[in-house]
């Protein structure tokens, strides 16, 4: 029996189980292995200024973006007022500008001498801007970056969960002699919970694997600290070190993730007790602040980034001519299919194994693969370079053959691989949400119409899949284009993305030369982003 268990579709998963526990093992086990006289200056010094510095970042990031996330989602969701169908989605534009983007953005803006100081002195002449101008550096200028960069992840999360509450829960605060606003905070935000919650987890393990932002505004986190470890130390152990430290707040979120949510009930309710809510037509000055909170939002984390780079490519020209787009395009999108097809087809392989083994330990390993998004890339990383470096030592070597390690470190192959085990909950969750459509009813039908299981794979499961695909290489595509810590740790010698070309730049202060690069890594994520939200992510 067991022998008759062991199949594809076993090995399979156990493949990309393994794939995916292997950063974690190597982190966790590096905690016991010793360092060099580095480590103890380390403790003795820096670190707890790390995990002070990553703590102040990530309450600032999170109280930020609750606020914006929400009052967002709370004003398209149940008011009507000029604009709202088009704050809709473009709020979601956000996402098209990773946070070391706007680092660059808001400093070139306000720095002295820079983009608010020439506005002013055109409009008004003079010249002594330079002291009233407020400065966005530091710890200021890394958490409003990476808040207006990631806020859309409580926002589309909390939108979505408005977007489904039932009027009879309205009207019961009415009842209850209950104003607006006493009703937004017992009732509304209340019932949102599990989806605020969500949307704050993912911006907090975002905020703690930031690597681009807080390494411009100068900010020691446990971030930068393994980077530094591993580029300007070449101390791998303490990375991984570093990497444990960072490893315990990201599961200590997740613990308090599931106990926050533990007691929430979520309530779906049946077709007789659901009341579609009533939409708020405002008018008058009330239209006129719903309308202006929407679009300083959305000026603010989209246009203004996007207007700022737009700017400065315009004003130096010389930058984007000496710039090589069709290489970094090239490249950028070479990740972007070999990604995408390398995570889609492992994707369809799991799930496919799910279905038609219906095995529970299949499932259970499946499950645990897509626990890579949850672990910071730069961790990802540093640990698979340990790995490799390891196997190589103690295994490749035992057996007399020549080093592997220019095969998988400073190679396409390692860096693909580190995206697969970073990014596959993406690919994995959209084809089984998209199977969960698909009425196991119907394999049955094609079997007895005598349907092989490749046949019914290719015949029935792609074309009802395909929106599915879509989206999850839509995401990937996004996720790739914008990804900055693994690419440059694991990039071939003199291979660039528009994401390591713009970040080289503006970490030798040259801002006007990153904002060519910025640029286009907008523009194609702003891109996807539109696709996806306009015609695959409709109401």
């Amino acid at each position: 029996m067991f022998v008759k268990k062991i199949n594809i579709w076993y090995l399979a998963s156990f493949f990309i189980s393994l794939v995916v526990a292997i950063p974690v093992i190597t982190v966790f086990s590096s905690f016991f292995e010793n360092t060099s006289n580095y480590s103890l200056i380390l403790k003795n010094t820096f670190l707890y200024e790390y995990i002070f510095n990553s703590i102040y970042l990530l309450l600032g990031v999170l109280l930020l973006s609750f606020i914006i996330g929400v009052g967002c989602a709370y004003l398209v969701s149940f008011y009507k007022f000029p604009g709202v169908n088009f704050f809709k989605w473009s709020l979601i534009l956000s996402f098209a500008v990773p946070s070391y983007i706007y680092a660059y953005s808001l400093t070139a803006f306000f720095e002295n001498y820079g983009t608010a100081f020439s506005i002013l002195k055109h409009l008004f002449g003079g010249s002594d801007y330079n002291s009233t101008i407020p400065k966005f550096d530091g710890m200021l200028g890394a958490i409003v970056s990476i808040s207006f960069s990631l806020f859309g992840y409580v926002y589309v999360l909390t939108r979505a969960s408005f977007h489904y509450q039932s009027q009879n829960l309205i009207e019961l605060g009415k009842n209850l002699g209950f104003s607006k606003q006493k009703s937004f905070f017992t009732i509304i935000l209340p019932s949102a919970r599990p989806a605020i919650v969500a949307g704050l987890s993912l911006v907090a393990m975002e905020t703690l694997s930031d690597f681009g932002s807080v390494s411009f505004f100068g900010i020691s986190t446990l971030t930068t600290g393994i980077y530094n470890a591993w580029i300007s130390f070449d101390d791998l152990t303490l990375a991984n070190r570093l990497s444990f430290f960072l490893l315990i707040f990201i599961l200590g979120l997740f613990i308090l993730e599931n106990l926050s949510r533990k007691k929430a009930k979520y309530h779906t309710p049946s077709k007789g007790g659901f009341k579609s809510k009533t939409i708020i037509n405002l008018n008058g000055y009330k239209s006129l602040l719903a309308f202006s909170f929407c679009l300083i939002v959305f000026f603010i984390s989209f246009l203004f980034p996007f207007l700022q780079m737009l700017y400065w490519t315009i004003i130096f020209p010389k930058h984007l001519i000496d710039l090589n787009l069709l290489e970094l395009f090239f490249n950028t999108i070479l990740l972007v299919l070999l990604s995408s097809f390398v995570l889609i087809s492992f994707a369809f392989i799991s799930n496919y194994g799910n279905r038609v083994t219906k095995s529970k330990f299949l499932e259970a390993l499946t499950t645990f693969s897509i626990s890579g998004y949850a672990i910071p890339g730069i961790i990802l990383a540093v640990a698979f370079i340990t790995f490799i470096s390891w196997f190589d030592n103690n295994i490749i070597n035992f057996f007399g053959i020549k080093t592997i390690k220019s095969i998988f470190i400073g190679s396409i192959l390692g860096l693909i691989i580190v995206y697969f085990v970073r990014f596959y909950s993406l690919a994995s969750n959209g084809i089984k949400s998209g199977y969960l459509k698909i009425n196991y009813s119907i394999d049955e039908s094609a079997y007895l119409l005598g349907y092989s299981k490749f046949k019914t794979f290719k015949n029935i499961h792609i074309p009802y899949l395909k929106n599915s695909i879509l989206l999850i290489g839509i995401l990937i595509s996004i996720e790739v284009i914008k990804e900055l810590p693994i690419t440059l740790i694991m990039r071939p010698f003199n291979f660039d993305t528009f994401a390591t070309t713009a970040y080289v730049f503006a970490s030798q202060d040259l801002l006007e030369a990153a904002a060519a690069p910025s640029l286009f890594l907008i523009l194609i994520a702003s891109f996807f982003i539109f696709i996806t939200s306009k015609y695959i992510l409709k109401d």
